[in-house]
């Protein structure tokens, strides 16, 4: 039986890849992927890409993150909702800014974090980790060049044409299927300006997002491995555009978080609101 007892959420956004958080630091609560499915349904639920459950971190880092997909299911990592997570943090007064740890199945990460000047907004980097750069695959995507890129996660980077006329859904959910585990794609081209990408992702157990963070940045890495762009790239989502910053030591990403609202939930309802 899935828990049942009610529930206090926040919503939060990055460019748009919106999360609900749940923060849980004494590990109290289990998040049933049929509440996590029922929270996140944008017509009978609350609606949101995912569900991140905030931790103490233990000895391992000031926090800890429990990240789930859209469909229930267990994710490695998020930028959009480490910001996401770090705001809901600072709030719940668990770690104070600028700088600490987040735990997360990718390894730990550290995160930098700036209240805004408006009511529940706010800045934040995220520690990305290093990218690992499959090889260059054949070229059986149309005009787009292609390449594996591990972020903690899986991606495939797209390159080629505007994508505003791709079938991001037909197209990413086949690409997803023909993979064992699932993968995040992304839909690439260059621009607008030097440096710059623009982007359309398909995420595993989600589907089409505003933006996605790992995605960006695995984007971003092809890229410049590529040699089409420099250390600092502005890639620009459907949501919102997110700055990635290439080292040798590993990828920073950077960009806005805001609050949406405080939210009480009893699972019950949402389990029961198809019915």
């Amino acid at each position: 039986m899935p828990d049942t007892r009610p529930l206090h959420l926040t919503k939060h956004h990055g460019a748009g890849n919106d999360f609900l958080v749940l923060v849980d630091a004494g590990d109290r609560i289990r998040l049933d992927p049929t509440v996590v499915r029922a929270l996140c349904d944008r017509r009978f639920g609350v609606g949101a890409d995912g569900v991140i459950r905030v931790l103490g971190g233990g000895e391992q880092a000031d926090l800890a993150m429990d990240l789930r997909n859209a469909d229930g299911s267990v994710a490695e990592m998020t930028g959009n909702g480490m910001r996401c997570l770090a705001q809901a943090a600072v709030a719940a007064g668990l770690v104070d800014p600028p700088t600490f740890t987040v735990a997360t199945l990718a390894g730990v990460r550290t995160v930098e974090y700036r209240p805004g000047d408006l009511p529940g907004s706010a800045e934040a980097s995220v520690d990305m980790g290093r990218a690992v750069l499959g090889p260059e695959e054949p070229q059986v995507h149309g005009e787009r060049r292609s390449r594996r890129v591990d972020m903690g996660n899986p991606h495939l980077v797209l390159l080629g044409p505007d994508p505003v006329d791709v079938d991001v859904d037909g197209i990413g959910a086949r690409l997803q299927g023909a993979r064992s585990g699932g993968i995040n794609v992304e839909f690439v081209s260059l621009g607008p300006g030097p440096d710059a990408l623009t982007l359309r992702v398909w995420e595993r157990g989600v589907g089409e997002t505003m933006a996605c963070g790992t995605g960006s940045a695995a984007a971003a890495a092809a890229a410049q491995d590529w040699g089409l762009v420099g250390s600092t790239v502005d890639v620009h989502n459907p949501g919102g555009t997110l700055r990635v910053s290439l080292a040798a030591d590993g990828i920073r990403l950077s960009g806005p978080v805001r609050k949406v609202a405080d939210i009480e939930v009893d699972p019950r309802q949402v389990l029961g609101a198809r019915r």
